[in-house]
């Protein structure tokens, strides 16, 4: 068991419970301070999409900085009672968890509204996100100029939608993240 800290906003110092399993790799707090930096005008009042959600940073973050309502997807069942229980004790009513597979997820056609930004940090080497970012663009995930977020091994190239725009870019270590804007 491990632990992350909210590094700003109406939870800022908060730690919470994190699940340590295989491969799961929570966002760095320079990474976090980073993208939050990057979405600071954007992340109040947002719709929010964490797939691959591992730990809830992102999520929590967002939430931590008034998004009006995330959507978080996690396959591994530890990992999500973890969410789960940090969602109620920091008594978060805005948020929506989904026990299940991302690819899945966003395999079907989103009925409710649109997000503005969407959080991607798949498991590495697997080769998930250039087909996750197809499905996202096709089955009405993305609200126009929607921000994405992705996080990837360094060597990954993974392909990207014609129709987004990459606004910055940056690595740490062994990780490449990167926000676009769906135009």
């Amino acid at each position: 068991m491990g632990n992350i800290r909210i590094i700003s906003g109406q939870y800022r110092g908060r730690k919470l419970k994190v699940h340590d399993a295989e491969g799961l790799r929570p966002t760095t707090d320079r990474v976090k301070e980073t993208l939050f930096n990057w979405l600071q005008f954007d992340i109040a009042g947002s719709r929010c999409l964490d797939l691959f959600s591992g730990s809830g940073s992102l999520s929590f973050e967002s939430l931590s900085r008034y998004a009006k309502f995330v959507t978080l997807v996690e396959l591994n069942v530890q990992s999500a009672k973890l969410i789960r229980e940090n969602l109620d004790l920091l008594k978060i009513s805005n948020a929506e968890l989904v026990v299940g597979d991302a690819l899945k997820f966003v395999q079907r056609v989103n009925q409710d509204e649109p997000y503005n930004i969407v959080f991607l940090d798949p498991p590495f080497r697997k080769g998930f996100l250039s087909q996750i970012c197809s499905l996202l663009n096709k089955n009405a995930f993305l609200c126009n100029n929607a921000l994405i977020y992705v996080e990837q091994e360094i060597e990954n190239t993974a392909e990207m939608p014609s129709n987004w725009t990459l606004l910055k870019s940056k690595t740490a270590g062994q990780v490449s993240y990167s926000l676009y804007r769906n135009n």
